[in-house]
């Protein structure tokens, strides 16, 4: 689906839902390279509970005209627009973000405090270093970044061949999503991921759950466990088996973790 915010196409998905007009709503925000397919069993499952659903491609990917965005805080500053616009009327919100999506939830959740009523952050980090031999690649546009982002963001499951979602690959499912995103999409992504800071952050009070797989490479658990330290209130759920793209690794414990917390 899409919609014209100020003359801007932005695309994303409702889930196919029939919300209420006060129904409680849930943004889902991707992380780098990514766009929002990889959220369609969340928001399919919370579109059907009564929620009002949008997961969004940010700015230059997927279907959003671009360009992209390379500073957290400007990305933050774009969803705050889009909220504004589709959902001044909610009961609540949520904010769900995955990777260099949880910088943004980050951002707005320390500058806005009053936006969002929760936050799930999936493979989370912050700070969250990106290597220079992966910057470099993306600089380049080099496949190889794909390469290597791709195989270090799965499990050794999933690098063997299995999948919880039969006659499927998780890795090469991975490296096709990747392959759509424009020149210079995966650079500006990692800059800004790269380049995120909390110290010019307020501290956030909004309750968070904290997603970490302990096979992640990209941001290991320690990190997710760092940052629940900077919450004043926060869950810890830690999948084993799991590397960073959880959703698609462990789609049913993901979605009983968001389920209990959401809508708990």
């Amino acid at each position: 689906m899409k919609i014209d915010i100020n003359g801007t196409s932005i695309g994303y998905s409702s889930g196919s839902g029939h919300p209420e007009a006060d129904a409680p709503a849930i943004y889902f925000i991707h992380g780098a390279g990514m766009d929002h397919t990889v959220w369609v069993m969340q928001a399919r499952y919370f579109a059907r509970h009564g929620f009002r659903v949008i997961a969004l491609d940010l700015p230059g990917h997927g279907k959003t005209d671009g360009p992209a965005l390379d500073n957290v805080d400007a990305m933050a500053d774009w969803l705050r627009g889009v909220i504004g616009a589709t959902c001044h009327d909610a009961s609540s919100i949520t904010l769900v973000g995955h990777s260099m999506g949880t910088l943004i939830c980050l951002s707005l959740a320390a500058r806005f405090a009053d936006l969002a009523d929760k936050l799930v952050l999936l493979g989370t980090s912050a700070p969250m270093p990106v290597a220079d031999v992966l910057l470099d690649a993306a600089q380049d546009n080099d496949h190889a970044a794909i390469d290597m982002a791709n195989t270090w963001s799965h499990s050794q499951r999933s690098l063997l061949g299995a999948s919880d979602n039969p006659g499927t690959s998780n890795l090469h499912m991975g490296e096709r999503l990747l392959e759509r995103m424009a020149d210079d999409v995966y650079f500006k992504d990692f800059s800004a991921c790269d380049g995120f800071s909390t110290e010019h952050y307020d501290a956030i009070h909004t309750p968070t759950l904290i997603i970490t797989g302990d096979q992640d490479k990209m941001t290991p658990p320690r990190a997710g466990m760092a940052v629940a330290d900077l919450l004043k209130v926060s869950e810890l759920v830690h999948l084993q088996g799991c590397g960073h793209v959880m959703m698609s690794e462990q789609p049913n414990q993901v979605l009983d973790a968001m389920s209990g917390f959401v809508r708990g």
